[in-house]
């Protein structure tokens, strides 16, 4: 992008820089200082980038009174009247930011520029949360400041004094402490307190908050602490800024690295990530933040990237900054999560229950690392309640492998033009009507033989949840079912290479892939079987807490109501659903058909009746709780975490065969967990959130003694995993 001879192109850039310019300020005070963002980070980047980019290109000046250096854009926003304003010192600067791996690669190029030999960088993460500045004299909390325009930020001392993550005095020797200690960090929200604080919003009748970011700035900044103190808030430390000491000398740890001055805060009570690496080349940097891009779900916290900085404190300050950021750090940015995009239309797309639920048609978008055309709206309520129009701009958001939703419109004048969407009358597949539950969220198609649900439930049967049945998603399931192939799941099992002649897309080795995956099916046990059934409300818990408290599929089928409900993790509404999905006469002609084609119908190792409240399984119709019973099973109440890949079962099978046992198998690492299974390329989060638990990791071998003991293997009281390491370990 260069001038033209002629000057206009040059004029038409300018033009755009000019909307640029007012479009950035405009969107980074509704971020900062609002902390209500219109649109996306992600689309916020893109404005700047674009603006770096025509500034930087300008090459011919068209007026006297316009400066065409590379634009010296904010840093936050303006502080508010609302607080009393602090003067940074040190100006709290932003971080340039590379979008991928060249970027990042070529920091480093300039990087080796400018030092001479190899450089130590630190590595750590970049959290989503809010800048803040803490003051400590001779040790004592005086002072607690947010970033601001960077140079100037806001009075929040009372506020942050309610944080208990923060400390009001710093521990350690009072001797080593300097007389003006600057500590830098950022203030988060979990997200455990993020989904508290909304549910407290919404039962209320107040706002509820976008995202936890948002949460945490507008939690902050409350002119009543009362109000923060409610949050829940938390704090990471992640640099020292301002060190002075008029009566003794400062710390050598705090003028040496960047890591070591770290250290030596989390030694004195301030929170430091445990997360921080130091490293010795880019590419191991670059694997750091690779491993985080891929387990940025593990955390209980939102990350957006990961940030290097050079460690050495000495070479920083040579190295210096630019106008607006410094040259010794930059944030690598990982794919965004949210994103907006034009709303095409929105459309009913039919469930294996027949429940009708909206769905986006959306212009297609990268959010989240892959392409996103369709979205969830969930239900009419939803689409309601957010207020989303065919023709809205709309941000969408997709979260590791959460299904991609619609957060919200992007508010502009020609919104509310826009026709509202109606829920329809009818279902879109069969024509049937479609009716809203009394006292429910969701609307159903009426009719059984809805083609869209048969299509639902046959995937649903072959999904890797319930019978794992490769080759067979839900594009192939409705080829067969539009062929008259494929009426109901036992029509599975009557299949042979015969059934896929003459159909495309069925050659000789994809056809016996998807029979051997068929017959493979048929030893699954039952529980996986009673997810595979779809039978409303029941999901992998109940389903496991059904197999192993009643043991086959006869003996579930022929269960009152009341005996169902008492079963421990099923109760009276699952119970009602089991009872209505078992008397009907089409799906008991079903599951005899899948008996007579030799599927597993009961659950393996199971000994016996549970009795009345479900508890674990005995002999002899006792329950663990009886006097004289038997021994609870292996695992009874015991909290067990699955994290990484273990050979020859999925992640679903382990937690099944953990439930089978008594125990439980939560997604997350707490006090409460007894042990925590590291198969290959176990999450890092879990396996350090253990370690500094104090909780056994076993590998899988390991796994197999305790399923079949319920006992630690020796090796792996207190221990960390001696098989495969984090996924890398930078």
């Amino acid at each position: 992008m260069t001038g033209g001879a002629s000057g206009l192109g040059d004029a038409d850039e300018l033009r755009r820089a000019d909307e640029l310019r007012a479009l950035v300020s405009y969107h980074n005070d509704r971020y900062h200082r609002l902390d209500d963002p219109e649109i996306p980070d992600a689309d916020f980047d893109a404005l700047v980038r674009e603006l770096r980019d025509l500034e930087a290109a300008q090459t011919q000046p068209v007026s006297a009174d316009r400066d065409h250096r590379p634009a010296d854009l904010p840093v936050g926003a303006a502080p508010s009247t609302l607080f009393t304003p602090v003067v940074h010192p040190v100006p709290m600067m932003s971080l340039d930011n590379a979008f991928g791996p060249d970027e990042l690669r070529a920091w480093g190029d300039r990087l080796s520029r400018l030092v001479t030999g190899p450089a130590v960088l630190a590595c750590e993460l970049k959290i989503d949360g809010l800048a803040l500045s803490l003051t400590y004299e001779r040790g004592r909390l005086v002072q607690a400041a947010t970033r601001g325009d960077g140079t100037t930020g806001e009075d929040v001392t009372a506020n942050v004094a309610t944080i208990d993550a923060i400390p009001a005095e710093l521990g350690g020797a009072s001797s080593g402490t300097p007389d003006l200690l600057e500590v830098r960090g950022e203030v988060y929200l979990s997200l455990g307190s993020f989904r508290a604080l909304n549910e407290r919003q919404a039962a209320a009748g107040l706002k509820t908050f976008a995202n936890p970011r948002n949460a945490a700035a507008g939690s902050l900044r409350q002119k009543d602490p009362a109000v923060t103190a409610g949050r829940e808030l938390s704090f990471w430390a992640y640099q020292v800024g301002e060190v002075r000491s008029d009566h003794g000398r400062v710390p050598d740890v705090l003028t040496r690295t960047h890591s070591g001055a770290l250290a030596w805060l989390a030694e004195r009570g301030l929170p430091v990530n445990p997360e921080l690496r130091t490293v010795s080349s880019l590419d191991e940097a670059l694997a750091f933040c690779r491993h985080w891009e891929e387990h940025r779900h593990d955390l209980d916290y939102e990350i957006d990237g990961a940030v290097v900085k050079v460690d050495a404190l000495a070479l920083q300050a040579r190295l210096g900054a630019t106008t607006h950021a410094p040259r010794w750090a930059i944030a690598y940015k990982f794919p965004p999560e949210e994103r907006s995009t034009s709303l095409l239309d929105i459309r009913v797309s039919i469930g294996r229950t027949g429940r009708a639920t909206p769905f986006a048609v959306l212009a297609p978008v990268v959010v989240g690392g892959s392409t996103v055309s369709l979205a969830t709206l969930h239900n009419a309520d939803q689409v309601r309640a957010k207020d989303v129009r065919p023709g809205d701009t709309v941000v969408v958001r997709k979260a590791g492998d959460v299904i991609p939703e619609v957060v919200r419109p992007v508010a502009d004048r020609t919104h509310r033009t826009r026709t509202p969407w109606e829920f329809p009358k009818t279902c879109p597949s069969c024509g049937a009507p479609l009716v809203r539950l009394a006292g429910e969220s969701d609307t159903f198609c009426t009719n059984l033989d809805c083609p869209a649900q048969r299509v639902a439930r046959i995937a649903h049967f072959a999904s890797r949840s319930a019978m794992d049945i490769e080759g067979l998603g839900e594009q192939r399931v409705e080829l067969l079912v539009g062929r008259g192939l494929l009426a109901d799941v036992a029509d599975l099992y009557t299949f042979t290479a015969a059934t896929f002649e003459g159909i495309g897309g069925f050659a000789d080795v994809s056809i016996a892939n998807l029979l051997a995956a068929i017959d493979a099916s048929r030893t699954r046990p039952l529980h996986r079987l009673l997810v595979g059934l779809g039978i409303r409300h029941l999901g992998p818990a109940g389903s496991s807490a059904l197999a192993r408290a009643l043991g086959s599929l006869e003996a579930i089928a022929g269960a009152e109501e009341d005996e169902l409900a008492a079963i421990e993790g099923v109760g009276p509404v699952i119970a009602s659903s089991i009872v209505a999905w078992f008397a009907s006469p089409v799906n008991r002609a079903v599951t005899d058909r899948l008996a007579g084609a030799g599927l597993t119908l009961t659950e393996p190792g199971w000994s016996g009746p549970s009795g009345p409240g479900g508890g674990a399984p005995g002999v002899d119709g006792h329950t663990a709780g009886d006097p004289g019973a038997p021994p609870a099973p292996a695992l009874h109440g015991r909290s067990v975490v699955v994290t990484g890949t273990l050979p020859g079962m999925t992640r679903e099978d382990a937690e099944a065969a953990i439930l089978a046992r008594g125990g439980k198998s939560p997604g997350s690492v707490s006090a409460r967990t007894w042990a925590v299974v590291a198969g290959e390329a176990p999450g890092a989060a879990k396996i350090s959130r253990a370690a500094a638990l104090g909780i056994p990791v076993v590998d899988a071998e390991g796994f197999a003694e305790l399923l079949a003991t319920g006992e630690l293997p020796e090796r792996a009281e207190g221990a960390v995993p001696t098989t495969a390491p984090l996924t890398p370990d930078p």
